[in-house]
């Protein structure tokens, strides 16, 4: 009877300001710039009680290869009154026949699980003051005419064409490359985030060329706050400790599968999508 009183309203520019005092309420790190990159990529719905916003949730879609949902928050005091379910819900409907892909906390693990999303991985965050360290060999800045390239590794690593997201991250961040045999084979963006930078996505060909473009990234940046997420896979946690990124915590890697889903991977990727937008 409760859950009658709330209102699920599409997440339009006027609700940016309530959105990132859930999202601090929640203890994410995310700026108002944060929010309003990824409501400019995503549709999304907002929940309001007596013209409060008491959840929020955007769906990212990739042209009809996939989408991922992001920024699942209901306010602490409205917890367990099925406001996340009504949230998902909505989302389901935004995001249509596409594949879907999340990033869970363990509270929202079993309402993912009941919705058909099984676990794909772990998802590693680290973060702290960079090292000093050298910079390495065979990386260098990306240009505006490697912004294809970049594109095409992207979809080919992540199953998925997130053409406008790249062009985003383009404009507010910077890539560091990898060129072999004339082409790009890898590529690895910074941009600014929360506390400070995030480094991701990252596409390589193997380890050691992510850990390349990593450290491209991070030894420009001694000393400032920086943010990396892994996967358990990678193995590169422990890496990454050494760099003064320390591991933090995470999340579980969700998918939910469509007819025809074929997101194969072929390359090292460990900067998640929805990593990506925070």
């Amino acid at each position: 009877m409760q859950t009658r009183q709330i209102e699920i309203a599409a997440f339009s520019p006027g609700h940016l300001e309530a959105a990132v005092a859930l999202s601090r309420q929640a203890g994410w790190p995310h700026r108002p710039e944060d929010w309003q990159m990824a409501h400019a990529l995503s549709e999304g719905v907002v929940a309001i009680e007596d013209g409060r916003v008491v959840g929020t949730v955007l769906v990212t879609s990739y042209k009809e290869d996939c989408a991922t949902i992001n920024m699942v928050i209901v306010d602490e005091t409205m917890r367990g009154r099925g406001v996340g379910r009504r949230l998902m819900d909505a989302a389901l409907r935004i995001a249509g026949d596409r594949p879907l892909r999340l990033i869970a906390t363990t509270a929202g693990l079993p309402l993912y699980q009941k919705l058909g999303f099984d676990e794909t991985g772990t998802v590693m965050q680290h973060q702290g003051l960079a090292e000093e360290i050298g910079a390495p060999t065979g990386t260098d800045a990306a240009t505006a005419g490697d912004l294809p390239a970049i594109m095409a590794l992207d979809r080919l690593a992540f199953g998925a064409d997130r053409e406008k997201l790249i062009a985003c991250l383009a404009q507010v961040g910077e890539f560091a490359v990898i060129r072999r045999n004339g082409g790009v084979s890898g590529f690895a963006c910074l941009r600014p985030f929360g506390r400070g930078e995030v480094i991701g996505p990252v596409v390589a060909a193997d380890i050691e060329d992510a850990r390349k473009l990593i450290e491209h990234h991070v030894a420009a940046r001694a000393g400032r706050f920086l943010r990396v997420d892994t996967t358990a896979e990678t193995g590169l946690s422990p890496w990454l400790d050494t760099l003064g990124l320390a591991h933090v915590g995470g999340g579980i890697a969700m998918r939910r599968p469509s007819v025809g889903d074929v997101a194969a991977r072929t390359a090292t990727i460990f900067a998640l999508a929805n990593q990506a937008l925070g």
